[in-house]
Order: C-alpha cells, then sequence, then structure tokens
C-alpha cells in the first residue's frame, strides 16, 4: 500500500495505534479499519496538549489503563483532541509524531555522570547525583556570592553559576525555577524567550501596555486582511493556520506574504512579494508614510486614543541615523531627551488639532518622510508596485468596519533591530484602528508551548513574575524601588493600572518568603538580588569564554545548538567547572565534550568540565499548565510515568535545592538568609504537586480582606477572585498577579471545557482560562468609539449599556463611562497607544531602518556613516568574528519546516523519516552560477565556521535588486545536529553571529552573510 507524505501523517495522527512507523509496515488496510476497535480496548483516555508550538493544541492519549494489578501505563496512541476551540481535532506532522517522543530511544532514563577528561559516561544514583551537584554549586556560591557591593549596598548575588530554564516545562515547575534561583542569588538565568520572541514582549509593552499576543488564534478567522511578515505560520504554525484559512473562506480575507521566501503560506496567499532579510523596517515605515500621505488612517481612533496630539520635548532630535543623547564610547543613548513636554501638574501637554510641529503626529510624519516607495525597493528589493499595492491592501481597513491582523515570529524578532520592527507594526495598527478590535492586533506567534508561560514568570535575567523588573543595585531600598518602577500618569484621570506595583511586588514577596516576609524587614526585599548589569545569554557566553564563570544548569534547553556561534557556545562550556543538564532527551549540550567527527571535532581529555546528565519528564508524564500565544492557561494532565528512573523536574530541582539548605544548615557559608528564608510549604517536599503550585500562583489572603467600605469579600485562607483583591500591606500572597483568578475558590479555571462561542466570533470564554481576568482580545474598550458605540457592530465585542460596559468579552478597562476621559490602553500612564515610545526603547522612540550586523551592500542608504543599529550588544571579540560580503556574499536566514521542531523532533522516529537529512536551499540563479544541481552535497561557510548540507535548487527564492546590486538569499533550516534518529547534521547555529538586538540581546539569526561551493 503506497502512502504520500500527508497521508502518512494523516494515518499516524488519525488513528494508528502502537509506534508509527512499525504500524505502517503491517496490513495497512486492515489496521485502518481495527484502529477504532483496538484504540479503545482496555485503555484510559487523559487530556493534554501538544508540547511543541504554541498554538498549544489538544490531544487525547490513549495508555494501558484497566486498573489491572502490576500494570504499568504506556501511552501507545494520540490523535488530536476535537472539542478543542483551535486544532478542533487537528493535528500537525509534529503533534502526529508525539507518540515516538516519548518512546523515542533517545530518552534518558537513568542518571549519568562524565567526569573531567572522560570520553565516557558512567551511570550514577539520584543520591550521587544529588550530592554532588549541591556541592559544587555550594562551593561555587561560597567563593563567589556578593553579599555588598563596592558602595557597601546589599546586593546579594551569584553571578558565577547560571540557569537555562525550559520553555516546554509547566507553569509551575517554572514557579520553582524561580524559586529555587532567586533564593540562592543567581542572576543569570534565562529561559528560550532570550532566543526567539524576547523583542515582542520589549515591543509590545511600549507600544500598548502589554507585551502579548493581542488578540487569539481563533480571532484571526475575524480579519479581512491578513498580513504574515517575518513568520511562516503555515509552516511554522499549521494547525493556528487553519483560521487563516477560514477567514480567506469565510470573510474573504485577502492573504499578503512579505518574506525572503517563496514559502508555504505565500503558496496559498492572494499576494506575496520577496523582500531582502533584515530590511523589514524600511518597508513597514514605508507603509505608514504611504498610510499618512493618502489619508488611509482613522483618524477618529488616532486622536481619541493615540498618543498623536501628544507634545515632544524639545531636546529629542534625529539627525543622520542617530537620535539625541548617542554616547558614542559606550554604544548607548540617554534616553531623558526623549521625553514629552510637561505642563506644571507634569501632565504631558497636548495638541488636539494635529498642528503643533512638536506633535507626535508631526514627528512621526517627518521621521517617516524619508522611506518613500523608491527608498523601500532600494532598501528591500521589493518592486514598487508590490509594495504600493500592499499599501493600497492595508489602507482599506482604515475604514471602522474592516479589519487586518499582522502574524510575525521569529523573522522579525531575531534581528538587532527587532524590537522596532515590531513597534513599526504596531504604529501601522494604530493608524488603521485595528487594535483592540475582532479580527485586528498585532499577533505574536510564539514556538514553544510555554515560552508565553516562562516569560510570564519573569525567567529573564532582570525580571520578576508578571513582568515586574528585578531591583538594581541602585534601588537600595524597597521605597527606592517602588518609587521608581511604579509609574506616575502621564495625563489626567488615566487608569494607569501599573500604579499598582506595590500591591504585586509585596504579594511576591509574601509569596516567595512567607511569614519571613514582614513590614519591619520591607518583605524580604534585601534577599533579592540586585543587578548591576544583565546577565543574559549572550553576555553570560562572553563571561564564560574569559572564564569568569564556572557552573550552568541547563534545564528542557540545549544551548550548544541554540545559542548564537555554536563554536563560541562550545568553547565556552568547555572553560566550566561544572555542566548540568536536566532533560528527557540526548542532546547536543550534554555531549558537547565528545567527539564527533566534523560536526562537532573537539578532544575530550581536553575539557575538563564535570558534566551530570539529569533524566526527566516530558509533558505526558506530568500535571499542570501551559500557556499558549493567545494567554490561555490550559491544564493538562498526566498519562503515564517517566521511564526507567526519570523524575519530574520539580522533584529533580527540589532534590537540589533542599540538599543545598541541608548542607548550609548544617556547615553555614556564604549569607544563607536569602536561602533559607525562601518558603517552600509544601506537602511533601520533596515533591511539590502542580495543583498546590498553581493555587499559590492564583494567591490567597493571608487575613480577611475587606473592600472600601469595610466588607469582608475575602476570608483569611481563600483564594484571590482575581488581582484588584491584592493588597500593599501583607495580607495577600500571589506568586504571578497576571494569573489572580486562575484557581480561585470555584476551582480550578484553567481546566474548564466549555467551549461554546454563541457570538460566532471565536471568543470561548468557558474554555480554559486567559490572563488577564480571563480577557480573550486585550484593549477591547478601543473596539467601540469615543461614545461607547462599537466602531463595527458585526464585530462587537464590548459596548456600554447606559451604566456599565458589557458584551462577550472582559472589558479591558473598569467600568469608566465613554465620557470619562478615560483612555483604552490602561496599561499606559497616558492611557493611549504609543506612536512614540517615549524613553521605553533603548534605540529609540520610533523605529529607524538599520543593517544587519552583517550587511550584504556595506552601507545604509539613509545614512551611509551609522550602518547597524548603533545601540546593538556587540562584544569586541565578537566583532573580529564578523564576515564582510566581499569574502561572504549571500544573504543567509534561518527557519523552521513543518515536520521538525527545533531539536526535539529529530529525536522521534516518525518525523525523522519524513525529514531524515539535513538540507539548505538556494534560488536557481545562484545555483546555476555555482555549478550546483539539486541534491548535491555543498558546503557553507561564514568567518566562524561552516556546515555541510543538501542543496535544495528552488524557484522560490529570487534574486533582488539592492541599492544597485544583486542580492541572493540561502535559506537554512535549523533542525538537524550530532544526536537524535535522523541522519548526523551539522548545527545551524554554526553560521550566526553573537550579536544581540539592542532591547532583549535575542541574537541576529535571521540575516547573515555566507559563501556557498559544492563540495
Amino acid at each position: 500500500m503506497q502512502f504520500s507524505r500527508r497521508q502518512f501523517f494523516k494515518i499516524c495522527a488519525g488513528g494508528m495505534a502502537g509506534t508509527s512507523a512499525a504500524a505502517l509496515g503491517f496490513a495497512p488496510d486492515i489496521a485502518l479499519a481495527e484502529t477504532r476497535q483496538y484504540k479503545l480496548l482496555r485503555s484510559h483516555e487523559t487530556r493534554n496538549n501538544c508540547t511543541y508550538c504554541s498554538v498549544g493544541c489538544g490531544i487525547l492519549m490513549y495508555s494501558l489503563g484497566d486498573g489491572a494489578k502490576n500494570a504499568k501505563s504506556s501511552i501507545y496512541h494520540i490523535e488530536g483532541d476535537p472539542d478543542h476551540p483551535v486544532s478542533r481535532g487537528s493535528l500537525c506532522p509534529k503533534g502526529a509524531g508525539l507518540v515516538d517522543f516519548i518512546h523515542s530511544d533517545q530518552r534518558l532514563k537513568y542518571p549519568e555522570y562524565r567526569a573531567p577528561g572522560a570520553d565516557t559516561w558512567r551511570r550514577i544514583s539520584w543520591e550521587d547525583a544529588y550530592e554532588r551537584i549541591a556541592r559544587l554549586m555550594k562551593a561555587d556560591r561560597d567563593a563567589n556570592f556578593v553579599e555588598k557591593n563596592a558602595d557597601g549596598v546589599t546586593v546579594n548575588r551569584w553571578v558565577t553559576t547560571g540557569m537555562l530554564c525550559s520553555s516546554a516545562a509547566s507553569n509551575e515547575t517554572g514557579m520553582l525555577d524561580q524559586r529555587v534561583t532567586r533564593a540562592l542569588g543567581m542572576l543569570a538565568i534565562d529561559t528560550q524567550a532570550r532566543l526567539c520572541h524576547a523583542p515582542t514582549v520589549s515591543a509590545l509593552s511600549p507600544t500598548f501596555g502589554r507585551g502579548a499576543m493581542t488578540n487569539n488564534w481563533v480571532d484571526i478567522k475575524n480579519a479581512n486582511v491578513v498580513l504574515v511578515m517575518g513568520g511562516n505560520p503555515a509552516e511554522a504554525h499549521p494547525v493556528g493556520f487553519k483560521w487563516v484559512m477560514e477567514a480567506k473562506i469565510s470573510n474573504g480575507a485577502q492573504v499578503i506574504v512579505v518574506d525572503p521566501r517563496f514559502n508555504r503560506t505565500a503558496s496559498v496567499a492572494d499576494f506575496y512579494a520577496p523582500i531582502r532579510a533584515g530590511a523589514d523596517i524600511a518597508f513597514l515605515l514605508g507603509v505608514i508614510n504611504y498610510l499618512l500621505a493618502n489619508d488611509k488612517v482613522q483618524m477618529d481612533y488616532v486622536k481619541a486614543y493615540t498618543n498623536a496630539s501628544l507634545l515632544v520635548g524639545e531636546a529629542y532630535r534625529f539627525d543622520e541615523g542617530l537620535f539625541s543623547g548617542y554616547d558614542a564610547a559606550k554604544h548607548r543613548y540617554d534616553k531623558s531627551a526623549w521625553q514629552y513636554q510637561l505642563d506644571e501638574n507634569g501632565f504631558a501637554r497636548r495638541d488636539p488639532t494635529l498642528g503643533d510641529p512638536r506633535c507626535v503626529w508631526n514627528m512621526l510624519r517627518q521621521h517617516v518622510s524619508r522611506y518613500t516607495p523608491e527608498m523601500v525597493s532600494r532598501i528591500c528589493g521589493t518592486p514598487q508596485a508590490d509594495f504600493l499595492k500592499i499599501c493600497r491592501i492595508l489602507g482599506e481597513t482604515s475604514a471602522p468596519d474592516k479589519t487586518a491582523t499582522i502574524l510575525y515570529a521569529l523573522g522579525w524578532t531575531q534581528h538587532t533591530t527587532g524590537a522596532q520592527i515590531i513597534r513599526a507594526a504596531g504604529m501601522i495598527q494604530l493608524l488603521l484602528g485595528n487594535i483592540g478590535m475582532a479580527g485586528g492586533g498585532v499577533n505574536a506567534l510564539r514556538g514553544h508551548s510555554n515560552i508565553q508561560g516562562y516569560t510570564d514568570l519573569g525567567l529573564l535575567s532582570l525580571r520578576l513574575p508578571g513582568y515586574m523588573d528585578l531591583p538594581s543595585e541602585k534601588q537600595t531600598t524597597l521605597a527606592d524601588y517602588l518609587a521608581q518602577i511604579t509609574p506616575k500618569a502621564l495625563l489626567p484621570d488615566q487608569v494607569n493600572y501599573w500604579k499598582n506595583t506595590p500591591k504585586f511586588f509585596v504579594s511576591l514577596m509574601k509569596s516567595f518568603y512567607g511569614d519571613n516576609a514582614t513590614k519591619e524587614n520591607d518583605w524580604g526585599f534585601d534577599w533579592l538580588p540586585k543587578w548591576d548589569q544583565s546577565y543574559d545569554a549572550l553576555n553570560f557566553t562572553q563571561m564564560m569564554s574569559e572564564g569568569k564563570v564556572n557552573g550552568y544548569i541547563a534545564q528542557g534547553f540545549n544551548p550548544v545548538a541554540a545559542f548564537a556561534d555554536k563554536n563560541k557556545a562550545s568553547g565556552a562550556l568547555s572553560k566550566l567547572k561544572y555542566l548540568v543538564i536536566i532533560d528527557p532527551l540526548a542532546t547536543e549540550t550534554s555531549s558537547f565534550w565528545q567527539h564527533h567527527g566534523e560536526f562537532n571535532d573537539v578532544d575530550p581529555a581536553a575539557i575538563q568540565t564535570e558534566v551530570f546528565r539529569l533524566p526527566s519528564s516530558c509533558f505526558a508524564e506530568e500535571n499542570g499548565t501551559i500557556v499558549n500565544s493567545g494567554r490561555w492557561l490550559q491544564w493538562h494532565f498526566k498519562g503515564a510515568e517517566p521511564p526507567g528512573e526519570a523524575r519530574n523536574d520539580g522533584v529533580i530541582l527540589a532534590g537540589i535545592f533542599l540538599r543545598l539548605r541541608e548542607m548550609y544548615a548544617r556547615e553555614g557559608g556564604a549569607n544563607p538568609a536569602p536561602l533559607m528564608n525562601m518558603a517552600w510549604d509544601y506537602r511533601d517536599a520533596e515533591d511539590p504537586t502542580p495543583e498546590e503550585l498553581a493555587r499559590e500562583s492564583n494567591g490567597r489572603a493571608l487575613a480577611d480582606i475587606k473592600d472600601d467600605r469595610g466588607a469582608v469579600i475575602l476570608k483569611q485562607g481563600q483564594q484571590l477572585a482575581d488581582f484588584s483583591q491584592l493588597r500593599d500591606d501583607g495580607t495577600t500572597a500571589s506568586f504571578c498577579w497576571i494569573f489572580a483568578g486562575s484557581w480561585t475558590e470555584q476551582g480550578n479555571q484553567m481546566a474548564r471545557r466549555d467551549n461554546s462561542d454563541p457570538s460566532g466570533l471565536g471568543c470561548t470564554p468557558g474554555w480554559a482560562w486567559a490572563w488577564p481576568q480571563n480577557r480573550r482580545i486585550l484593549y477591547n474598550r478601543a473596539s467601540a468609539d469615543a461614545q461607547g458605540k462599537p466602531w463595527d457592530a458585526k464585530r462587537e465585542l464590548i459596548h456600554w449599556d447606559g451604566a456599565r460596559w458589557t458584551g462577550i468579552d472582559i472589558p479591558d478597562y473598569g467600568n469608566a463611562a465613554p465620557d470619562s476621559g478615560v483612555g483604552p490602553f490602561i496599561m499606559q500612564a497616558e492611557g493611549m497607544g504609543r506612536l512614540y515610545a517615549i524613553d521605553k526603547l533603548v534605540d529609540g522612540p520610533f523605529p529607524e531602518h538599520y543593517e544587519p550586523a552583517e550587511s550584504p551592500i556595506g552601507t545604509n542608504p539613509l545614512h551611509g556613516a551609522i550602518i547597524m543599529n548603533p545601540a546593538a550588544r556587540l562584544f569586541d571579540a565578537d566583532r573580529l568574528r564578523l564576515g564582510v560580503a566581499a569574502d561572504f556574499p549571500y544573504v543567509a536566514t534561518t527557519y523552521s519546516i513543518t515536520e521538525l521542531f527545533r531539536h526535539w523532533t529529530k529525536h522521534a522516529r516518525l518525523n525523522a523519516i519524513a525529514q531524515p537529512e539535513q538540507f539548505i536551499e538556494l534560488g536557481e540563479r545562484l545555483a546555476a552560477s555555482k555549478g550546483i544541481k539539486a541534491g548535491d552535497s555543498v558546503k557553507i561557510s561564514c568567518k566562524r565556521g561552516y556546515i555541510k548540507a543538501k542543496a535544495v535548487v528552488t524557484k522560490r527564492i529570487r534574486t533582488l535588486l539592492v541599492d544597485g546590486r544583486e542580492i541572493d538569499t540561502i535559506g537554512i533550516p535549523c533542525h538537524w545536529g550530532y544526536e537524535g534518529t535522523t541522519k548526523k547534521g551539522f548545527l545551524a547555529n554554526t553560521l550566526t553571529p553573537h550579536v544581540g538586538e539592542a532591547n532583549s540581546q535575542t541574537p541576529e539569526y535571521k540575516a547573515f552573510l555566507v559563501n556557498v561551493e559544492k563540495v
């Protein structure tokens, strides 16, 4: 029986029993006919969510579970959950291979140890692993802990050991990550967001108030226009992409794709335009220039809901590529000149007529006027006619009854200008009136299944849960810290919801330190580590390279395969004293010391790093929550035990943490107080349950809570109903304030399964729970006009009924009347969406086009003296590793393919069968000039190293005319490596430069220079 690739995956996802490849090997016709009966025989059904991308598809897992004595559950079949509002029973090729992931022969089953200089693993016991790791950590902490800095300020930090936290583990595991690392004083904390979507928060929060996807997956169907740029959802998020197709089929939506490659999304789009990788800001600012010049702006929306009328300070200027306040020696700006003009009350001055030349509206017009269609085409390589057609299509959605949605992913974030690319998209949507609207928004399509949750939990170097900042060493007291991070309103009568920061912070401290946090000790403020610089992945790798780091913990994270410049990352790990891996799979990081030919050409004897490989459970073997792109917290259930001696992440963390506490209690050491005072009040200290952690995340009353009239609204010990009940007097505890409401006195809201959608707009408030407050579309007050009437009756989310706001969604506003003057962007100090970002980004209040760190043209057509982003992160050592176009003439960009997910699915047999061997993609013109044919082996090289792969020669990549020269692009999938079930391959990040986005330090994976030659 013959199968196409599509049929192959459909069979495996929709009904086959056993391992997919084995099942296909016998009598497929009979197996298909009997599959339902076989599947249900002696089985137990468990509901879970796919562990891969951020669509968060629902799955049904079937395992042996009839209660027979001594029977151990084993998951033998997984299919899509037909009740799930987003996936509706669908699974993509990655989801179809989940059984093979669970039962991969690459699963780790026993703790293992690699001694310094050794060339093999040896098995050890859990107790030996815990004891040795704790001993190494204690020795390093005792030797390098900084209790007070040179100025005598209490900082309680430990920066010679760091931790990389998972992005697919549950929120409850993430809570333990945060608790353990901060208790120890660690600052070098990162999650996968640093390498992918950190620029999303850096951009969307300053623009709208929150750093998350504004709408949700299903809402995409309500759009009239879908602009896909900086992403390829048909490939990377295929099940979520069904809602783009729904918009086309049911709503007549036009789908536009702008991308360096004619990709899978482009193949079903209505219009495609090519663009040079790294030129997106020029394109988007060109769109803004078109909208302003052609009056394609929803002016009532812009005047009422954006800061267009606010006046910019006289000190602000932009000249020849630089904003005012730049320090060339430090490569950073003094942002004080970027503020509004303020009146005698400290409020921003404004001109409702938009006539003042210093108002944001006119400053914006001046700034974007240089981005003419001619300049856009010159920089981007996009034909002018194509660019103008897209402008016209987008411009039509400035009408109140039309909306456009913008979908993006890593194609925007992984640039030295990533945050400003996203900012430009947000500005377009504000001008068109598409924020807060059904079918509108700027929608970040996050990659990993819980990267949103781990970002929400603040698992980054300088963050705390709920998007609060970790105190710096310059914030020496609690009062100073709260005064600096709590914003004051910039216009009168605004909600300015961040004014409640003291309530969020004090409640977090009570969750952190329990009864040990008191008013007298400032709720334990001094126990928190205080930072002096960012210890993000780029900086920490540099510190490792310089021999300033001793230990690293990688939990569900594969930095050798994920960090920029693989050779630098491997060299950095080689200088560590110890490395701890917590993972369900064998990763390249765990075996970075092994010789794998030219894939990893190292001498094990020369590498003295002690390595511990600790086997953890996977998604199917734990309860807990993950957060999808749409901010939905979805509870999933355990279907089986992990293999061998593998343990849940929480058990592993507890094992190390509790032994450290025992050592400090017995032996003393460097300032034990932060460690010993951290609360760990779980029924079983060595195995905290997800349920008790989830309740802790929501928060509870520590005393009776009363309203303004003195009535008790919450009794001591009860779960909070929402974050409005938080207090700053120590009477409430909540680990993550934005999650308040997720587990209330009514129970676990995240496990709800009511998928009804009475409005037909895709709003299913009874399914799971979305932060904040179960709101499905952020800023939805902006979906109604100044009088409270929906801009478009067909897309009504909320309206003012004369006494209150009501509708299908939770109002993002409170209950201020339409004529109150309260703006809809309630997290902003001025209550408005920001066309001008004041001082909230480090590289300018407006976006500006800068070339990638490795530019194929070697100049910037807008300002030749300032070529790349002047505020980007680039160490001197890495500057020497940058190539130039004379040696490496082609632009390379990394991307994902449907059948594989990063470096996980190469361990799953089904996915390995579908994409067994590494390849790269190049256009026909370039291939012909190099004598390369399809299937040839080629070498792709840059100044940092090389990879080899098979060549796919395609029409999908065009040669573009950029600044008078022809530019060719090479596409490089980023999935293979020297571990896994696929054929061994090279790590694609061997080629990527160690340079970071200015605001988030996310590396530039999407535009760099290479050469290609036939092997």
